[in-house]
């Protein structure tokens, strides 16, 4: 009886050992920015991941049925009622790239191709002339919004560890599972407020979804 427990106590030890190597050896392989995501989910942290999507009381002289982008908070909030919003993280420009100001959703697209501009080209002449749409190494994920006439969009990434930090060119971006889940919300003419504006709102709850319907309350 001894003799079984101590075997099975050692074939857990060293399932354990080989985890803690594989996490270690694959944490050492990545780039910076992946590694700290990693290391955030084997942490069991859920800032700015897809877990981190919440219910938050907001500023009740915002009214429902637009978005308001804070790039103060690095986060997006859709206003779903009075004083109510969902809260998105989300990765916002670069210092250079910096704006803010009002506009509306001028198109939506499923699984939008990427085009880099000529600028993106001359300082990354590697890169490929557009990548279609549903490609994996797509930079707009899965779905975008695109803001008035502007080359500013809502969209998705191939990138996610890089939410929550500041590193587009004027974009923002979102997990693509939060950005299929805002796709289905709003419509074409939504006014979106960019601004550097920081509310930090108190959460009411963690959003959850029932099958495609928020059950945030």
């Amino acid at each position: 009886m001894g003799s079984s427990m101590n075997s099975k106590l050692l074939h857990s030890l060293k399932t354990i050992a080989a985890l803690a190597v594989a996490t270690c050896t694959l944490l050492a392989s990545a780039p910076a920015a992946e590694a700290q995501s990693l290391f955030d989910w084997f942490a069991g942290v859920e800032e700015n991941s897809v877990s981190d999507r919440r219910l938050v009381s907001f500023d009740p002289s915002y009214a429902p049925n637009q978005l308001i982008v804070s790039f103060g908070d690095r986060r997006l909030y859709h206003i779903v009622g009075q004083g109510r919003a969902i809260s998105y993280p989300i990765a916002i420009p670069r210092p250079e790239s910096r704006w803010q100001g009002t506009l509306r959703v001028s198109r939506k697209m499923v699984n939008p191709p990427w085009t880099p501009t000529a600028e993106m080209r001359r300082e990354n002449p590697s890169l490929p002339a557009t990548v279609p749409g549903g490609h994996p190494r797509n930079p707009l994920g899965v779905r975008a919004l695109y803001l008035g006439s502007t080359l500013y969009r809502i969209h998705g990434t191939d990138a996610p560890w890089t939410i929550g930090q500041n590193v587009s060119r004027g974009c923002i971006r979102m997990h693509n599972e939060h950005v299929i889940e805002l796709y289905e919300k709003v419509g074409t003419g939504m006014k979106v407020t960019a601004t550097w504006r920081r509310f930090n709102p108190k959460p009411i709850e963690t959003a959850r979804t029932v099958g495609s319907d928020w059950v945030p309350w």
